[in-house]
C-alpha cells in the first residue's frame, strides 16, 4: 500500500471530514481496490452465516456492508464531476467495471438471495417499524431488479449489459467535456458587443487574456454562452454560437456520442426484457410515484394541453417583435433568436433585464440571503470554516448548526466554471447520513456546485435572476440532504423517488418571487442600497414571462427521454428523426437540422433520470401546490417550515412519498395552484382535482 494513503486510517480533520488535501490520484484505485475485497468478505460473512436469517443479521447487516468501500467511493464520485481531468476519468473507467462487478457479487448472490427471499416472505409476521419494513422491502425489490431472479445464462447477460452501461456513461460525459471545452469563438471587434454589459465584456476580456489572446472569448460555459444569446446583436453569430452549443457530441468527431446513445437505449431494452417488461420505462417507473408510462403520458398531455397555446401566442408575440425590431415583415424568428429578443421584449414590457437586476445580486450578498432564509424557516446557522479541506481553491465550507446549536451538517460550495467541471448545477453527497449499531448519528456532508461567472478585479460575481434562482433550487437539494434523520444510509437524505426528490429543490425558488424575500437579498454592490420596489414588481411581474415556453421546453426534453425508454424492440433508425418526431407536440421554434439534443442528454444518458425527466414537471406540480400552504400562513411562518421538515425533509425514503406528501398537505396534491402560479385559465377543470400516481 502506498504510504500515507489517507484512506487507510481515520480522518483526523475536524468533524471527520474527507482530507482531500492530502489525498492523490494514485490514492483512489489502491483504496478502491481494498474497499473491493473488503465488501466481498462482509457479502460472504453474511451469506454464510449459519444462523437462521433475520432482519437483524441478514438485512440491516447487508445495509451496513462495504462501509470502506462507502467511504472512498463517496470521496471521489462525490466531487467526480466537479474535477474531471483525464485522471479521473481513468480512475473512473477503470473502477465503473469494479463496481458493477461488486454489485453483481451482491444481487447474483444465490445463498445470501436465499435468506433476503425468507425474510420478506415472512415480514407481515416480523413486526417491523415503518422504516424497518421499507428497508426489507426496497431491499428485496433490489435483488429482484438487479437479476436475482434470473436463470443463468440471462445473469451472464444481465452482468455484460450492466457493465457496459457503466462505461458508456462516463463516456458520454467525458465526450460531452471535450466537444464544450473544444469551442471558443473570440470578439475582436468592439462594436459586435455594443449591447452587452460591461460586466460581460469584461469577463469576457478576463478569459481572453488568460489564454493570451486580444479580444473577448467565450465559450459553451453557461456563464458564457447565455449572456451571449442574450446580448449579441450579431444574428451570424449567434447562430454560431447556438449551432456549436447543439451540435455537442453529435458533430461527427471523436467526441461524438451517437453510439453511445443507441448503445445505452438498446442495453437498457436488453436489460428490461430480461426482468420480464415491456421496455425500460415500465421497468424503472414501478419504483416511482408515477408508477407507470400511462401516468407519466398524462401528466405531459395535461401541461401541454394547458401551456402550448401560451407558448404559440409567446412565439408569435415575439416574432411580431422582432421582426418590427428588424423592420423587416418577413422576418422569421429562429432558436438562435429566441434569447436575443425576449430579452429585449421583457426589457420593454416589465422595464426589467439582467442588465438592470445583476448589480443587486452579488454573490456573496445573495448567499448570506438564502443562508439567512434557511435560518428563518428552520432555524439553521451557517459558520464558515476554512479549516475543513478542500478538492479545489474555488471551494468554501460551512459547519451548518441547527436551532439548538447542535451540528447538522457540512456544506461545500463551488460556484465557478473550470475546464475539468461538468457544464450546470448539481448537489451531491459526498456523505450521507445514518445511525449507526451504536446509535450514533453521522451527520451528512454535501456538496453544491455551480457555474457562475467568476468576480474580477474590477468587480465580485453577479447573478442574474435565473442563476439566483438556480441557487436556491440547488440549496434545496442540499436542505434535503442536510436534514435528514434516518437510520439507514440507502433511504436517508435525497435518496427518495425521482419523481420526489426535485420536490425539495423546487419549492426553493418559489421565495425568489416574494417580495419580502427579494427585498432582503437584492443589495446593489456599489452603493448598498437595496433593490427599489418598484424594481422588485417588475421582476414579480415578469416572473411568468414566457412561462408556456419553458413549460413545452420541459415536456419536450420529458416526451424524448420517454421516447427512448419505451422502445419495444432494438433501435438502429435515424437518431435525429427520432428525436426530432419525439419533441414535435411540445415544439415551439422551428426545427433545425443537424441536431441531436440526446448526444448531450447527460440526465438521462449519464445522470440517472433515464425514464425519469418527466419528474421535474411532476414535482413542479408538487412544489405550486406545496408552497401554496406557506402562502395561506405567510411565507416565512415557522410551523408550517416545520411540517415541510418533519414529514418531507428529514424523512428520506423511509417512508412512501405519497403518504409523506399527503400528512403535509393535509389531501393530495392538485395541479391548480401550478396554473395559478403562471396566470393561466386551465383548458380542463382541475380546480378541485388532484393527482395521486398520476390519476385524475
Amino acid at each position: 500500500m502506498t504510504t500515507n494513503n489517507p484512506f487507510f486510517s481515520e480522518y483526523a480533520t475536524e468533524h471527520q471530514t474527507i482530507p482531500f488535501d492530502k489525498i492523490r490520484d494514485e490514492h483512489y484505485l489502491e483504496a478502491f481496490d481494498e474497499g473491493f475485497r473488503l465488501l466481498r468478505e462482509d457479502i460472504d460473512r453474511i451469506a454464510g452465516d449459519a444462523r437462521m436469517p433475520t432482519f437483524e443479521n441478514t438485512i440491516v447487516e447487508l445495509e451496513r456492508s462495504g462501509g470502506f468501500l462507502k467511504k472512498v467511493s463517496d470521496a471521489f464520485f462525490g466531487i467526480f464531476s466537479a474535477v474531471s481531468d483525464e485522471k479521473k476519468i481513468e480512475i473512473a473507467q477503470t473502477v465503473s467495471p469494479k463496481i458493477s462487478e461488486s454489485s453483481h457479487y451482491i444481487f447474483l448472490n444465490k445463498p445470501l438471495f436465499r435468506r433476503v427471499k425468507a425474510i420478506y416472505g415472512e415480514k407481515s409476521s416480523l413486526n417491523l417499524s415503518t422504516e424497518d419494513l421499507r428497508l426489507l422491502e426496497n431491499t428485496y425489490d433490489h435483488f429482484i431488479d438487479n437479476g436475482a431472479g434470473l436463470n443463468e445464462e440471462d445473469r451472464e447477460s444481465y452482468k455484460r449489459l450492466s457493465t457496459e452501461l457503466a462505461l458508456l456513461a462516463i463516456d458520454f460525459d467525458k465526450n460531452v467535456i471535450k466537444d464544450e471545452n473544444g469551442f471558443e469563438l473570440l470578439i475582436t471587434e468592439r462594436k459586435e458587443l455594443s449591447g452587452f454589459p460591461a460586466d460581460i465584456r469584461k469577463a469576457a476580456a478576463t478569459a481572453a487574456k488568460e489564454k493570451g489572446r486580444e479580444g473577448w472569448l467565450f465559450t459553451l460555459s453557461e456563464p458564457s454562452y447565455v449572456p451571449f444569446m442574450r446580448y449579441v446583436g450579431n444574428r451570424e453569430l449567434r447562430k454560431k454560437m447556438y449551432m456549436a452549443k447543439v451540435t455537442v457530441g453529435c458533430g461527427g468527431n471523436d467526441s461524438d456520442n451517437r453510439e453511445i446513445v443507441k448503445k445505452t437505449v438498446n442495453n437498457r431494452l436488453e436489460i428490461a426484457h430480461l426482468l420480464g417488461y415491456d421496455h425500460y420505462a415500465s421497468y424503472v417507473l414501478k419504483d416511482k410515484m408515477a408508477k407507470d408510462e400511462a401516468r407519466v403520458y398524462k401528466l405531459l398531455r395535461q401541461l401541454l394541453k394547458n401551456y402550448k397555446p401560451l407558448a404559440e401566442n409567446e412565439y408569435k408575440t415575439l416574432n411580431k417583435f422582432a421582426s418590427e425590431t428588424e423592420g423587416d415583415e418577413d422576418f422569421m424568428l429562429m432558436p438562435w433568436d429566441w434569447n436575443y429578443y425576449a430579452e429585449k421584449l421583457k426589457k420593454r414590457l416589465f422595464h426589467v433585464n439582467d442588465e438592470i437586476t445583476r448589480p443587486y445580486f452579488e454573490l456573496e450578498s445573495v448567499r448570506e440571503g438564502v443562508f439567512g432564509l434557511a435560518g428563518e424557516l428552520y432555524g439553521l446557522t451557517f459558520r464558515e470554516n476554512a479549516g475543513i479541506p478542500v478538492y479545489h481553491r474555488d471551494v468554501i465550507t460551512y459547519e451548518v448548526l441547527d436551532s439548538d446549536e447542535s451540528l447538522l451538517g457540512i456544506l461545500y460550495l463551488d460556484f465557478f466554471p473550470r475546464e475539468t467541471k461538468q457544464p450546470g448545477a448539481w448537489m451531491s453527497n459526498v456523505r450521507g447520513q445514518f445511525v449507526d449499531g451504536e446509535n450514533c448519528d453521522h451527520r451528512p456532508h454535501v456538496l453544491m456546485s455551480m457555474n457562475f461567472m467568476r468576480p474580477t478585479k474590477e468587480q465580485p460575481s453577479l447573478l442574474s435572476y435565473g442563476e439566483v434562482k438556480t441557487l436556491l433550487h440547488e440549496f434545496g437539494h442540499a436542505l434535503h440532504g442536510l436534514m435528514s434523520k434516518c437510520r439507514y444510509e440507502s433511504m436517508s437524505g435525497t435518496n427518495v423517488k425521482h419523481d420526489f426528490v426535485e420536490l425539495p429543490s423546487q419549492i426553493m425558488e418559489n421565495w425568489l418571487d416574494e417580495t419580502g424575500f427579494l427585498d432582503r437579498i437584492g443589495i446593489h454592490y456599489k452603493t448598498g442600497k437595496k433593490i427599489p420596489r418598484r424594481l422588485v414588481k417588475y421582476i414579480i411581474d415578469a416572473s411568468n414571462f414566457n412561462a408556456g415556453y419553458a413549460c413545452c421546453r420541459q415536456v419536450g426534453f420529458g416526451l424524448l427521454d420517454m421516447a427512448w425508454h419505451t422502445l419495444t424492440s432494438p433501435f438502429d433508425g435515424d437518431m435525429e428523426r427520432f428525436g426530432k418526431k419525439a419533441w414535435r407536440k411540445a415544439a415551439v421554434l422551428p426545427e433545425i437540422g443537424r441536431t441531436i439534443m440526446s448526444c448531450r442528454f447527460g440526465h438521462i444518458f449519464s445522470g440517472g433520470y433515464a425514464a425519469g425527466y418527466y419528474g421535474y414537471k411532476w414535482a413542479e406540480v408538487l412544489d405550486a401546490d406545496a408552497f401554496s400552504a406557506f402562502k395561506e400562513k405567510g411565507v416565512f411562518d415557522r410551523e408550517t417550515a416545520q411540517s415541510f421538515r418533519d414529514n418531507i425533509l428529514s424523512k428520506g425514503d423511509s417512508e412512501d412519498p405519497n403518504v409523506l406528501y399527503v400528512r403535509f398537505r393535509g389531501r393530495r396534491p392538485s395541479m391548480a395552484a401550478l396554473l395559478r402560479r403562471n396566470g393561466i385559465f386551465p383548458v380542463a377543470a382541475v380546480t378541485g382535482g388532484s393527482i395521486r400516481n398520476g390519476r385524475r
